[in-house]
């Protein structure tokens, strides 16, 4: 760490795939900076979002454009997306704020604690009440399911007739995803479809909810997905080793039902315990491609022996929030904000434990440190 708790920031790029545009916002920045913070941004970070460098660097003397290495260099890294194949390029007790997913992901936890790093989960930041503060799950539903209704008109020729009936939607889950689900389902998937179906006078939805203690439930399920448009995974599981949804189910859907995979799980085989899909044997999208017929290559390169026979239009996206570039990182810059002022005022994680602040807590909660006691006492 710098001297006299003066800490210096860096904002990389994120390079997961060329259709993730998004970066941290000049305003946020600009207010680090305006905290007397040296920040680093790596250039062309805003690029792909209509920003040049000139816009961070006529922020402050204080904000410094530079190559990857030197953003990766700096006291606090802040990257969205965990940066695989790039921790090496942090130094021994360098905070690193990202979505890291410490509890699927048990191999990033072990590089991390190996490499010396006071990651911070910010998926795992929660308040006092454990709700996440950095969370963006109004948007992970809302384009979600507007991909899934785009994909339905498109693929379905009754979509836009007056004489078919409801859209049946029926949404696995009603957590926090899941009451957004909720929500743009009702809506049509966005406002302006929703208005255009009550202008033409197309018949509007219906949306049924199936909480996880019906998973299992076959007799259940094959009444309620013989009736279904899209099905909606919005599941946050307790066991992520097994699935709720088994692959034959999917053949019980109408072959112009489409799939939406809101809680987009990996594939993690050869952890212990391993990382299953909630719904079995559906392909896991990304910003590059979020919509996949049943004739996709991409149900092939599954891993061998996941069950693939039966299969219907899955829209699936990892980053659904990164769909709507700017709105995503508005969101998340405001998110963010309290979180890196806390670390500044503290100079970082060493004064910040279970009884500070509020976002000290939070902080700590997200924390790898918390992490490794959590599961050395367990």
């Amino acid at each position: 760490m710098t001297d006299d708790l003066h800490l210096t920031i860096g904002f990389p790029r994120m390079y997961n795939e060329p259709g993730e545009r998004r970066a941290f916002l000049p305003p946020l920045i600009g207010l680090l900076a305006n905290m007397d913070a040296d920040v680093y941004v790596e250039a062309g970070s805003g690029a792909r979002m209509g920003y040049s460098d000139h816009d961070y660097a006529t922020l402050s003397p204080k904000v410094h454009i530079v190559d990857e290495a030197t953003a990766y260099r700096q006291d606090v890294v802040v990257v969205l997306r965990a940066p695989e194949g790039r921790y090496e390029l942090l130094r021994p007790g360098t905070i690193l704020l990202s979505m890291l997913h410490f509890a699927t992901r048990p191999e990033r936890v072990e590089m991390l604690s190996g490499l010396g790093i006071e990651a911070i989960a910010l998926d795992m930041v929660t308040g006092d009440d454990g709700r996440r503060l950095v969370q963006n799950l109004r948007d992970v539903a809302r384009n979600g399911l507007a991909a899934a209704f785009d994909a339905l008109e498109r693929r379905w020729p009754p979509f836009l007739s007056p004489a078919r009936p409801a859209i049946s939607v029926t949404i696995l889950g009603a957590g926090g995803v899941g009451k957004h689900a909720i929500e743009w389902a009702a809506r049509c998937g966005d406002e302006a479809r929703n208005e255009r179906f009550m202008r033409e006078g197309l018949p509007g939805v219906e949306v049924v909810v199936a909480e996880q203690n019906l998973s299992g439930n076959e007799a259940y399920f094959r009444h309620r997905l013989a009736l279904t448009d899209i099905l909606v995974d919005a599941t946050a599981r307790r066991d992520t080793s097994r699935p709720l949804f088994p692959n034959a189910w999917l053949g019980l859907l109408p072959d112009h039902a489409i799939v939406c995979d809101l809680a987009v799980d990996p594939y993690l085989l050869d952890d212990d315990p391993p990382v299953v899909r909630g719904i079995e044997g559906i392909p896991q999208g990304d910003l590059d491609q979020w919509e996949f017929g049943p004739q996709d290559p991409a149900w092939d390169r599954l891993p061998p022996g996941i069950p693939t026979a039966q299969r219907r239009t899955v829209v699936s996206c990892y980053s659904w929030p990164g769909v709507q570039p700017e709105a995503c990182m508005e969101a998340y810059g405001s998110q963010v904000t309290p979180l890196l002022k806390t670390l500044l005022w503290h100079g970082g994680l060493p004064a910040i434990g279970p009884h500070g602040s509020f976002h000290g807590r939070a902080l700590w909660r997200g924390s790898l440190r918390h992490r490794l006691e959590d599961d050395s006492a367990g």
